[in-house]
């Protein structure tokens, strides 16, 4: 359903989703993303790639799970939304306002401007 890469050196999160999430299997990705967050020694301030190129747009229930859960996750310096569906990247705006937030057609495209200070 997702792989998660935690790249110290770089000090960037590296999410890629594989697949539409079921609204109940929210909470576990949420644990399971959080205590390997804290495992790694990562602390807000850190850099996040969200590839969406293939889970597609995610159903409202799973959405309002995803706001549930994540009130209160350590917060990111930076946030690149990787996806190439115009109907997703209307969802992430919707949903994600941060003003340091940029949304990608190419996941190389959005390590590039994470990475430039």
């Amino acid at each position: 359903m997702y792989r998660v890469r935690f790249r110290k050196d770089l000090n960037l999160l590296d999410i890629e989703w594989l697949a539409m999430f079921e609204p109940d299997r929210v909470g576990d990705y949420a644990r399971k993303l959080r205590d390997e967050f804290d495992a790694e020694g990562f602390v807000p301030g850190y850099l996040l790639r969200m590839d969406m190129r293939r889970s597609g747009v995610q159903a409202q229930e799973a959405v309002r799970a995803f706001r549930r859960h994540f009130a209160g996750f350590p917060q990111a310096s930076r946030i690149a939304v990787v996806t190439e569906s115009a109907i997703a990247r209307m969802q992430v705006r919707r949903e994600m306002t941060q003003p340091y937030l940029r949304i990608f057609e190419r996941a190389e495209g959005a390590l590039t401007w994470l990475l430039r200070r």
